[in-house]
């Protein structure tokens, strides 16, 4: 076994910490250095010899004493049906999933569930979701659905998923136990719209219902204090602590976010700044102070202002200067006065979720810049203030999509109600915004969070002569000019059709009029894309993205500002939930330079295996 080292014999006391400040300082000093877990924040170089002395140093944070819980994304999972499949489903096998279908549908009331599963226009799917840390009931999510592994489907395009209850799933003792219902889904499934035949049989038989979860009980976030510390005086401490920096005001009475709930727990409520960041959230709760005369405060906070000086300390120093919330704010002014970017846009980014007006303009900045862009624009759209809103406002002109897309996403969480964002929910299928904007035409759809369609400028118009589909059912056709042609195709039952102009805006509504749902809107736009039919871009999720690098030394995109030293930075914040995909999606978006095909994920953001997955061997 390892030997103890002095210093962590002697952690607890003074000497010792000390001791361990100076070894810090060591490491940084020869080039040492490892990143936090989830929870932390990045090894940084420590401050002087001198700083290390200071009494400032002896105060005792929350994260020192607790640390999170809650902080993972939950897997709920189901059985479902899924419905009108144009003769693709199949009769599933005997299994465990079937018997547990066909128990769910007896208790609904239908008649001859067998004769159901037998039909061509439905199959027996897995259902998947995930619930994101402090989810809210009402919430929505994205779900998954797929075929079991021994299905003999050939293809989910034009299914919906009929409404199921998604639990989550455990093993215990080599036996599967499921719990209570956490959420509900159904809808329409969008599967990849470039895929078709046997050889993309994978592709066809899995797909996405966009937002099509609704979460049914809302998750608890908290602290679990250490072992060495749990008692019922440390606990009630802890409470009043983040209390005092975090509460609201209900019918007059002043609330807090903390409840203590015994000597080991604390729960948590999500202040609702922080409701698109809660990583955030917790490492600014986990910066506070537990006990701090005015005397002690003001000598940390003389050294936290040194620390946000000095570019390689900005990033700590600024979320402990935001847990002090007013107390920190004139320090965090003068960081947004430096001439160093990065301690610029770390004070920044604190002084935006103390909803400071200074933070404006250096985030204005950092959002033309590919490695602070999505840090920045979240930061911004928690602000109640004008120009936080005129900043983001500007950025939708922009030739970038990736930062038009994002200001626009930051704009909608900020005021959903805006009319500039609002849009409608286009044939109660899925959000349409059709902005007026100054920047090149371009159309966004999404494959995360929600069923969106977004047209950045008004006037975009399909190239004629077109031959496009909108699922198996729809048609637009052109033979040129300026008059497209939308028709419906059913079984049994009359064609439709719709006459409109080539003006994109039109070609969408008479879809949607005609019984289209986003997949298919989906669908046609992309092949309008690759048939040269749309002049514009065709972006999908271009979403600003987290863990970039930028280097000042070069000159790496037109939209993003230039840099004038000669090394390289990287953000250790956690990418805002504002911007994140999801658990098991990719960070990338479509079809870009270097990025892989619709649906690819990386192995490392790949989900943990279902109750499905350990149940059939499937890896």
């Amino acid at each position: 076994m390892m030997p103890t080292p002095p210093w962590l014999e002697t952690w607890g006391d003074e000497d010792g910490r000390r001791q361990f400040l100076r070894l810090a300082a060591g490491m940084a000093m020869i080039g040492l250095g490892a990143s936090a877990g989830c929870s932390g924040t990045p090894f940084v170089r420590s401050q002087s010899p001198e700083d290390a002395d200071s009494p400032a140093n002896n105060v005792r944070l929350i994260g020192d004493m607790a640390s999170p819980s809650g902080m993972y994304a939950q897997m709920i999972q189901a059985v479902g049906l899924v419905t009108g499949l144009p003769g693709t489903g199949s009769d599933p096998p005997l299994s465990p999933q079937r018997a547990a279908l066909i128990a769910e549908m007896e208790k609904r009331g239908v008649a001859n569930p067998n004769q159901v599963l037998a039909s061509p226009e439905t199959e027996l799917v897995e259902v998947i979701g995930y619930l994101w840390p402090g989810v809210q009931k009402g919430d929505h999510f994205d779900v998954i659905v797929r075929v079991p592994a021994k299905s003999e489907c050939t293809g989910l395009r034009d299914g919906w998923l009929l409404d199921c209850r998604l639990r989550e799933i455990q093993l215990l003792k080599g036996a599967y136990y499921d719990g209570k219902p956490l959420g509900q889904a159904s809808g329409p499934i969008l599967v990849d719209p470039l895929a078709d035949g046997e050889d993309n049989r994978a592709r066809i038989t899995q797909g996405q219902i966009l937002g099509g979860g609704v979460v049914t009980e809302s998750r608890k976030l908290g602290l679990v204090i250490h072992p060495e510390y749990q008692n019922v005086m440390t606990s009630a401490q802890i409470g009043n602590a983040i209390n005092r920096r975090f509460h609201s005001f209900s019918a007059g009475i002043k609330q807090g976010v903390a409840v203590p709930e015994n000597d080991k727990h604390i729960e948590l409520t999500v202040f609702p700044r922080y409701k698109e960041n809660i990583e955030r959230y917790m490492r600014v709760v986990r910066s506070l102070p537990l006990r701090e005369s005015a005397s002690e405060q003001l000598a940390r906070v003389a050294l936290l202002e040194r620390m946000l000086l000095d570019p390689i300390t900005a990033a700590d120093a600024a979320l402990k200067l935001e847990a002090l919330g007013k107390d920190g704010v004139k320090s965090l002014k003068k960081g947004v006065e430096s001439k160093k970017r990065e301690v610029r846009f770390y004070a920044a980014e604190a002084l935006a979720y103390l909803d400071e007006t200074a933070a404006v303009a250096p985030l204005a900045e950092a959002a033309r810049v590919r490695s602070f862009r999505a840090y920045a624009m979240a930061a911004l759209c928690t602000m109640d203030d004008f120009a936080a809103y005129e900043a983001l406002r500007e950025l939708l002109d922009v030739p970038s999509a990736e930062t038009r897309y994002g200001a626009f996403r930051a704009l909608w969480a900020m005021n959903a109600q805006d009319p500039l964002v609002r849009g409608e929910n286009l044939g109660d299928q899925f959000s349409y915004h059709l902005l007026d904007t100054q920047g090149p035409p371009m159309v966004h759809v999404t494959r995360s969070k929600r069923p969106e369609v977004v047209l950045f400028g008004s006037g975009q118009r399909l190239i004629t002569p077109l031959a496009l589909d909108a699922g198996k059912r729809i048609q637009v056709n052109s033979h040129g000019g300026d008059e497209v042609t939308v028709s419906r195709f059913t079984k049994d039952e009359p064609d439709q059709k719709r006459v409109t102009s080539a003006k994109l805006d039109d070609v969408i509504q008479a879809i949607v009029a005609l019984g289209g749902t986003y997949p298919d809107v989906f669908q046609a736009l992309q092949q309008a894309k690759v048939t040269h039919a749309l002049a514009g871009r065709f972006e999908i999720d271009a979403l600003p993205q987290g863990g970039r690098t930028y280097d000042r030394s070069a000159d790496t995109d037109g939209d993003d500002a230039e840099d004038d030293d000669d090394h390289q930075l990287t953000v250790y914040n956690p990418l805002p939930g504002l911007f994140s995909r999801g658990p098991g999606k990719s960070d990338v978006g479509t079809r870009r330079k270097g990025q892989k095909k619709w649906g690819a994920s990386d192995e490392k953001d790949a989900p943990k295996r279902s109750f499905f997955d350990k149940l059939t061997g499937r890896n």
